[in-house]
C-alpha cells in the first residue's frame, strides 16, 4: 500500500522510461503477492481467521463490532465507526499523508483487517456492520438495505438502548456534514456507524488507480475528511476507520452470459446458485478460479476472475473489486485521534 501510494503520486509522463521501469517492478510484485495470497486462501488458511480472538484487534471485518464492544468496556463510551466503502490501503495512505501535510492535529494508530470473500459490498460490508458471517445473513446477501437494522441489532443484543445507536450512509460531500452535526446534537448517540461512499462510487468511473488517486487528491482539498474527523473528536467520539474491501486495476476478458452476479459492479467475481451454471462458466473461461470458502451460504458459489482480469469487455481497463488480491482483501483498520496537546 505504501509503495503503490507513492507510485501513483510520481511526477512525469506515463510513457517515460523511468515510469515504465517502476510499473514493471510493481506488476511483478502484484503477480507474486497475489499468487501467494491465492494459494494461502486455497489451502484453507483464510478460514482459520474467522475464529481468531478480537481483543487486540479485528482480524476480519465481521470482528469489528465485537472489538468496539471491548473498547467500550475499556472506557471508550462513545465510538464512531467510519467505513470508507472500497478504500484500498494505498488510498488510505494517500489520505493519511495529505492530512499529515495539511494539518498536524491528527494521530493514526494503523492496522489491517481481512475483508470477506468475495470482496463485494453486499457481502463484506454487511458482515462488517452485523458482526455476522455471510451465511448468517443469507436472506440479504445480495443487497445492503438491511445494514442499519443489522448494526442496531448487534448493539441491542449487547444491551445498548436502540436510541443510542445511529447509522448513516451515502456521506461524501462537505455540505452533508452540517446535517450530520445537527443529528448528532439532537440524538446524542453513543455508537455511530457511517458509510462514506465517494471513493467506491468514483473508482468505478476511472480506468486506472492513478486516476483514482488524482481524484482523491481533489476530494481531500474540499476538507470533508478533515472536518468529519474534527467534528467527531470534538464531540468525544473514539474514531475507528476501515473499509469493506479495496480495489484493483484489471483488464477485461469478456462477460459471461449466464449466472447471477451478487453485486452488479463486482466485476471480479460472478456468483452462482447453480453448480451447473458455475461449471459452464468455469469451462468457458479457463483462467477463472474457483475457491471453496467457509462462512458463505451453501448455494452461494463464487467464481473469481483469474490474475488481474475482470468480467468486462475484452481489453477494457477498469478499477474494480470482488476478487482475491492483497489490494482487495486486506483493508485498513485505523484509530484516529488528536495529537496530544492539540484538542
Amino acid at each position: 500500500g505504501e509503495i503503490l501510494a507513492r507510485a501513483h503520486g510520481l511526477p512525469g509522463a506515463e510513457g517515460s522510461e523511468q515510469f515504465l521501469k517502476v510499473r514493471s517492478s510493481i506488476n511483478a510484485l502484484h503477480a507474486q503477492s497475489d499468487g501467494r495470497l491465492q494459494a494461502w486462501v486455497a489451502a484453507k488458511h483464510y478460514a482459520d481467521l474467522m475464529l481468531q480472538p478480537v481483543t487486540k484487534g479485528p482480524v476480519m471485518v465481521h470482528h469489528i463490532p465485537r472489538f468496539l464492544r471491548h473498547r467500550r468496556a475499556a472506557g471508550e463510551a462513545k465510538v464512531a465507526l467510519l467505513v470508507f466503502d472500497g478504500l484500498a490501503f494505498d488510498q488510505w495512505v494517500q489520505i493519511r499523508e495529505r492530512l499529515i501535510a495539511s494539518t498536524k492535529r491528527f494521530a493514526f494508530d494503523e492496522g489491517t483487517s481481512f475483508a470477506w470473500l468475495p470482496t463485494v459490498t453486499s457481502v463484506s460490508r454487511q458482515a462488517l456492520f452485523s458482526g455476522l458471517k455471510p451465511r448468517e445473513f443469507d436472506d440479504s446477501i445480495d443487497r445492503t438495505d438491511k445494514e442499519e437494522a443489522l448494526w442496531k441489532t448487534f448493539w441491542q443484543n449487547e444491551g445498548v438502548n436502540p436510541n443510542d445507536v445511529m447509522y448513516r450512509r451515502a456521506l461524501r460531500q462537505v455540505d452533508q456534514l452540517d446535517m450530520l452535526e445537527s443529528d448528532l446534537a439532537d440524538r446524542r448517540p453513543k455508537i455511530l456507524g457511517l458509510v462514506i461512499d465517494e471513493v467506491d462510487d468514483r473508482l468505478h468511473k476511472e480506468r486506472s488507480k492513478k486516476d483514482v488517486a488524482m481524484w482523491i487528491g481533489n476530494w481531500l482539498v474540499t476538507g470533508f475528511v478533515d472536518r468529519l474527523f474534527s467534528m467527531l473528536l470534538d464531540k468525544g467520539y473514539h474514531i475507528y476507520l476501515t473499509a469493506d474491501h479495496g480495489n484493483v486495476e484489471s483488464t477485461g476478458v469478456g462477460r459471461p452470459n449466464q449466472g447471477v452476479i451478487a453485486e452488479t459492479r463486482g466485476e471480479r467475481v460472478r456468483v452462482y446458485r447453480s453448480e451447473t451454471l458455475l461449471a459452464d462458466s468455469a469451462a468457458a473461461y479457463p483462467s477463472t478460479v474457483r475457491l471453496d470458502l467457509a462462512g458463505l451460504p451453501a448455494n452461494f458459489m463464487p467464481l473469481f476472475a483469474g490474475g488481474r482480469t475482470a468480467f468486462v469487455p475484452e481489453g477494457d481497463q477498469v478499477v474494480v473489486h470482488g476478487g482475491v488480491s492483497v489490494e482487495e482483501l486486506i483493508v485498513p483498520f485505523v484509530k484516529v485521534s488528536y495529537v496530544i496537546g492539540t484538542e
